[in-house]
């Protein structure tokens, strides 16, 4: 499967891909073993361009490495992790999304509302991983277009940690549906030019997927 990798990709990029797909699928559940034989068999590659992909994702958060046991898919945040994480974002995106809001341009306009298209097309299809796909390309072009590198990579520093989130949490029909509409309220204020607006939006944002990720927890707790 590996071996139809795209042009200009390495193999370890084409494994790094699927791995990611399938998380994002549900086929690799939160804290299960990542086999790296079984892993090249399954993809038709040698354990070499496994062993990569595998390290890339543990960089990001996605993946983590016990000495002796090897790799496994990250466990699931406890309420402390998740309540720490939502922190983190409160400081950066509201900050990002104000720069954002300044820079506006009909180009960055017209990106972000092909995501937000996207975002309500998966709501409505139940298709939960292209969901958190369009999510976070949202997410990443507003924090690009902030014009500031700094915050940028403040950002992309908790982004693997945002994924991760992302990717473990147990989405739903309502869930997805009142993201749509939060983020049509981020990008009404972008639209308006309205930097403050736009920064109380991804705040408000920001604390109802907190909210809705924490209740999930009990309900499942």
């Amino acid at each position: 499967m590996a071996n139809r990798r795209e042009p200009g990709t390495t193999y370890a990029d084409t494994v790094y891909n699927l791995l990611l797909k399938q998380f994002m699928a549900g086929e690799r559940e939160a804290g299960q073993s990542l086999n790296i034989p079984s892993i090249a068999r399954e993809f038709d590659v040698s354990q070499t361009p496994v062993r990569e992909a595998l390290a890339r994702l543990e960089h990001t958060g996605l993946v983590t490495r016990e000495p002796l046991k090897g790799y496994r898919v990250a466990p699931m945040f406890s309420e402390h992790e998740l309540v720490k994480l939502m922190e983190a974002r409160l400081v950066i995106e509201p900050a990002v999304t104000l720069e954002a809001a300044r820079r506006v341009t009909p180009e960055f306009l017209a990106e972000l509302q092909v995501t937000v298209d996207e975002l309500a097309a998966a709501a409505e299809s139940e298709s939960f991983s292209e969901h958190w796909r369009t999510d976070d390309a949202f997410h990443g072009l507003i924090s690009k277009q902030s014009g500031n590198p700094f915050l940028d990579s403040a950002y992309l520093a908790i982004g693997g940690h945002v994924r991760r989130f992302r990717l473990l949490a147990k989405a739903s029909s309502r869930t997805a549906a009142i993201a749509v509409i939060e983020h049509g309220h981020i990008i009404e204020a972008l639209e308006a030019r309205d930097a403050e607006k736009a920064a109380e939006a991804m705040r408000q944002h920001i604390e109802g997927a907190a909210a809705r990720a924490l209740a999930d927890r009990k309900s499942i707790g």
